[in-house]
């Protein structure tokens, strides 16, 4: 059960930005997995608990080294995340729900980082045939969260006849809606597990509705 983070999470997370070498990460292993490794784990393994009757669905723990072929040369990374999603080979193009801790806060929602082209192009097709069910879970998902739901766009944006949907096919990537919390009292505590989950559960109907675009 997740009892929450802590200051030495914090002070972890900062000490890796300014020392981020084999030696001092060594050095402060065990407050990694005492303070930020194990309370991560416990964290997802309650948020997934909405999800265990839902097909198809895992949950992730983020690594905290780095690939260095691709993040050369420092080798971890300052921050780790969570991420429930489909069973899928890589998560960058598909939809999910994340939770994500750094030295500047906590990030957590909603989010496709790259979507293919493809599965854009049946995306706009879908909601062109049928607008109300999409421009519905858009104005009932930005009312229960609070938040928007936002993307990268298109410099050009694609054609479109419905002038309702215009935005929409101007999505390119990173589509989210999101919340960020700065660190306060409010993160060192299992009631951060109890906003995520409330604010994942709001964001289902989000997340299934992008799961049917599949190539």
């Amino acid at each position: 059960m997740f009892e929450g983070f802590s200051p030495e999470t914090v002070d972890f997370l900062w000490g890796i930005r300014m020392n981020n070498n084999r030696d001092w990460f060594q050095e402060h292993k065990k407050n990694y997995v005492n303070y930020l490794y194990e309370p991560m784990k416990a964290l997802g393994a309650d948020l997934f608990r909405d999800f265990l009757d839902r097909p198809g669905n895992i949950v992730k723990v983020s690594r905290i080294y780095r690939d260095a072929r691709m993040h050369p040369p420092e080798p971890y990374k300052e921050s780790l995340w969570i991420c429930i999603r489909q069973d899928v080979a890589w998560w960058g193009e598909n939809p999910c729900l994340y939770f994500e801790i750094n030295p500047e806060g906590v990030d957590y929602g909603f989010f496709i980082w790259q979507p293919r082209v493809a599965v854009l192009e049946d995306f706009r097709r879908h909601i062109a045939a049928n607008p109300t069910e999409f421009l519905d879970l858009m104005a009932r998902t930005e009312a229960a969260t609070g938040q928007k739901v936002e993307a990268v766009c298109y410099k050009r944006p694609k054609p479109c006849e419905n002038p309702d949907l215009v935005p929409y096919f101007a999505w390119k990537g990173q589509i989210g809606c999101t919340r960020h919390e700065d660190f306060s009292e409010a993160t060192f505590g299992p009631e951060l597990g109890l906003r995520v989950a409330e604010f994942f559960r709001q964001l289902i109907p989000l997340y299934e509705y992008f799961n049917r675009f599949k190539v």
